[in-house]
């Protein structure tokens, strides 16, 4: 018989109870060193005292009126996204996914008002992910994800990622839009150079296209930098962003420029819970944190420390780990062992961490970690590649 939960997961027997930190508690009384904070989502840990205090504040007041009135909470959060980042406006959503269909919509809207409906298609990236909606779907393409769900939506064009000769060879009279996140999470924490990236930009605006960035996993914080693409020293036209925004809340946005959102008008999209004035209370909350003085700088020296730690450990055990990938506390070990087994094992020990493509596996860390906190996670690393590989 069908569980009451839809069977779409191959879920872990563990039931959490609570957490602390970067510490997960069971209910059957184990403790769990959280690397995985919901898959870069629980950006501060759990529980955070600030986070909880202003979400039970608001809570008090309002939950939900709806975005046919002016939300209080959305205008000072976007206000907060606009002064700190390249976009001039910005609409709420419970979700990456949902981020990502505003931007793909916001893309052909654009051209479409610009006289230019022809320009419908966006250039993606083979292991991309976006999100699991029909369109998202179609835009990443990956075997398992599509499988079953035919037929996709037409109007994306894949190529191989980091290849800009490929991006240049797909560019047509029908391309509106090149949708690429900077650093691939569930494709196995692949980055894309600063070189990549600022072609990328480069044949945008050589072409007449809008440049979509998906931040999702990488952005708010995860890199050392607000967001991924400020590395590069560039900047995109839309951007999507989710997860660590609301810091365990559901929350995500899609920020453009005031051209590329040009097309967004009255009727033209919406969202019956995006927003909401519990979100953006949370939401407020976070940008609270992670722009003091000193956070990013924290982020970045923890992120330096944990590499180091991270690299010593492959010298130790070269048959077991085969590269460390990614950027900030956004990193991945390449595995000479199969991935789902290798975060079984570590779960056993106590910590938790995140199979990703190209049998890697995912450390993402909440952001406000210590050196302790990474020493005890790489030892149960350790641990654990002994009882792998000897």
């Amino acid at each position: 018989m069908i569980p009451v939960v839809m069977p779409t997961y191959a879920r872990a027997d563990i039931v959490f109870e609570r957490g602390q930190g970067p510490y997960l508690y069971a209910t059957d009384g184990r403790r769990f060193l959280d690397f995985a904070a919901g898959v870069a989502v629980n950006a501060l840990g759990h529980a955070h005292p600030y986070l909880v205090e202003k979400l039970t504040e608001q809570a008090n007041k309002l939950w939900h009126t709806s975005n046919l009135f002016r939300v209080a909470g959305q205008e000072s959060l976007g206000k907060r996204l606009t002064e700190v980042t390249f976009a001039d406006t910005v609409f709420f959503t419970n979700s990456g996914a949902e981020a990502w269909e505003c931007g793909a919509k916001a893309v052909r809207k654009y051209h479409y008002d610009s006289g230019n409906p022809q320009k419908n298609r966006i250039i993606t990236f083979e292991q991309a992910f976006h999100g699991r909606t029909l369109g998202a779907i179609s835009a990443a393409k990956q075997e398992k994800l599509v499988h079953g769900f035919d037929p996709l939506l037409d109007g994306f064009d894949q190529v191989p990622f980091g290849d800009l000769d490929a991006v240049r060879a797909a560019i047509t009279p029908q391309t509106g839009g090149i949708c690429v996140e900077p650093i691939q999470g569930e494709g196995g924490i692949r980055a894309g150079s600063v070189e990549f990236l600022r072609g990328l930009r480069a044949l945008c605006d050589e072409h007449g296209l809008l440049l979509f960035l998906d931040e999702i996993q990488c952005g708010m914080g995860r890199t050392g930098k607000l967001f991924a693409h400020e590395w590069a020293g560039i900047t995109p036209d839309v951007m999507c962003v989710a997860k660590g925004i609301g810091g365990g809340f559901p929350l995500g946005a899609c920020l453009a420029t005031e051209r590329a959102a040009s097309g967004m008008t009255a009727g033209t999209h919406g969202s019956t819970y995006g927003g909401n004035p519990l979100a953006t209370a949370v939401g407020n909350a976070v940008l609270d944190v992670m722009l003091a003085p000193g956070f990013l700088d924290e982020v970045q020296k923890t992120s330096a420390y944990m590499r180091g730690r991270l690299e010593e450990l492959i010298a130790r055990h070269p048959a077991m780990f085969l590269e460390l990938r990614g950027q900030g506390l956004m990193l991945g070990l390449k595995l000479g062992q199969p991935v789902g087994e290798v975060v079984a094992k570590l779960r056993a020990n106590g910590l938790l961490a995140v199979p990703a493509g190209d049998n890697v596996v995912r450390l993402l860390p909440p952001l406000n970690i210590g050196e302790a906190e990474v020493n005890e996670a790489v030892g149960i690393l350790d641990r654990t590649a002994q009882e792998c590989v000897g």
